[in-house]
């Protein structure tokens, strides 16, 4: 049986459609990881609207639906695919996209289960991995970079291929910092912006806070 990453949330709020079909290749710069494999996007899930669950539904015949769910027939990779929840939560319907492995033919309803186990929780049940992930998805790509690309001799060698985000340090002012050695401070000062993006459906266009 394959051993599946945690589920996680990799976007804060409503994806538009552009935002969704971005988020659907999010990890084609990623860093140290092969995107083709469709392994790096396994466990991804994010919010979307019923305008596109329902678009994406009538895009192709669906490899399986049932009630509140179905599967995209065209495959990330591998056994990698999108599948498409509609979920009532609190009395609300609410429409998401997670990408399965489904060589496991539970992991369709386990990934709903995770949903509904993240969305019912407390008010802020985003986890630090999370939070990240929705840091980086909603940074505009003059504000973020991968270390060592440019400049290698800026970066220790060991992190080279990291993530990085430009932060605003009192005293120094901007500077580039891993994404990963983000404090929870910094983390915690960005969420409100990521939020607020969101609720407006903007752009990854965060600047460096």
């Amino acid at each position: 049986m394959p051993t599946y990453p945690p589920f996680r949330k990799v976007f804060e709020g409503i994806a538009t459609r552009e935002q969704m079909f971005a988020l659907f290749n999010r990890h084609s710069d990623t860093p140290g990881v092969d995107p083709l494999s469709g392994n790096p996007y396994a466990s991804e899930w994010f919010e979307i609207s019923a305008g596109e669950y329902h678009f994406m539904l009538g895009l192709l015949p669906p490899l399986f639906q049932r009630t509140g769910m179905f599967g995209m027939s065209e495959y990330k990779a591998g056994n990698i695919t999108s599948v498409f929840f509609a979920i009532r939560i609190r009395g609300r319907e609410r429409w998401y996209h997670g990408f399965c492995d489904l060589s496991d033919k539970r992991s369709p309803d386990a990934m709903r289960a995770a949903i509904i186990a993240h969305e019912t929780g407390a008010v802020d049940s985003m986890t630090r991995e999370e939070k990240l992930e929705a840091i980086w998805s909603a940074t505009h790509a003059d504000f973020r970079g991968i270390a060592g690309e440019t400049n290698p001799d800026a970066w220790q060698p060991k992190h080279h291929g990291k993530r990085t985000i430009l932060t605003y340090v009192a005293g120094q002012g901007t500077t580039l910092k891993l994404l990963d050695d983000l404090t929870d401070e910094e983390i915690d000062s960005r969420m409100p912006a990521v939020h607020a993006r969101s609720r407006r459906g903007g752009g990854n266009n965060a600047e460096p806070s």
